[in-house]
C-alpha cells in the first residue's frame, strides 16, 4: 500500500496553487500526514512594490507563514527556498523524505509551454517521489444560459 507520511505543497500564491492546497490538506487529513508548505523565491526575481530584495524576501516569507490548514491536527512546516523552482522543489523533497508533492499547474500548452516550460512538468521529471498535479476546474455553462442550435429546443 502507498504510505503518505509527508506531503509537500509548493505555492506561488496563484489560484492554480490555491486549488492544489485543498487537495494537499484533504490528503494530509486522510493519511494523517505532515504537511510542508514551501515557496521558492526565484533567482533574480525582481522585488515587488518598490521593496528592496531583503524586504521582498521578508514579505514572501510572511505570506508563506500565513498558510495553515483549519485543522490544527495537521502538523505544518513552512520552508522558504531560493533558486529555480522545479529544481529546488525536487531537491528539497528528496532531502526531506517527502512522499508526495501536491502542486497546481497553470495549464499552459503549445508554444507557450515550449517557450516557458512548466514548473509542474519539470518537477514531475526531477522528483524522486510521486507528484499530484492539480488544475483549476474547467468553466461550466451557467444553468440560466439558454442554449440554441440545430436540433435543440428552446
Amino acid at each position: 500500500m502507498f504510505q503518505v507520511k509527508r506531503i509537500l505543497y509548493p505555492t506561488d500564491f496563484s489560484p492554480y496553487s490555491n486549488q492544489a492546497y485543498f487537495h494537499a490538506v484533504a490528503l494530509a487529513e486522510t493519511h494523517k500526514a505532515d504537511m510542508v508548505v514551501t515557496y521558492v523565491y526565484k533567482a533574480g526575481q525582481a522585488p515587488t512594490d518598490g521593496r528592496d530584495s531583503e524586504a521582498d524576501r521578508a514579505f514572501w516569507r510572511g505570506q508563506l507563514e500565513q498558510i495553515r490548514p483549519a485543522n490544527s491536527a495537521i502538523p505544518v512546516q513552512h520552508v522558504f527556498l531560493e533558486g529555480e523552482p522545479a529544481a529546488e522543489i525536487a531537491r528539497y523533497a528528496a532531502e526531506s523524505g517527502i512522499d508526495l508533492i501536491v502542486m497546481g499547474t497553470h495549464g499552459r500548452t503549445g508554444r507557450e509551454l515550449q517557450l516557458m516550460g512548466s514548473v509542474a512538468e519539470q518537477t514531475l521529471r526531477k522528483a524522486h517521489c510521486s507528484v499530484l498535479v492539480i488544475k483549476l476546474p474547467r468553466a461550466t455553462i451557467k444553468p440560466d444560459v439558454e442554449i440554441r442550435g440545430p436540433g435543440l429546443k428552446s
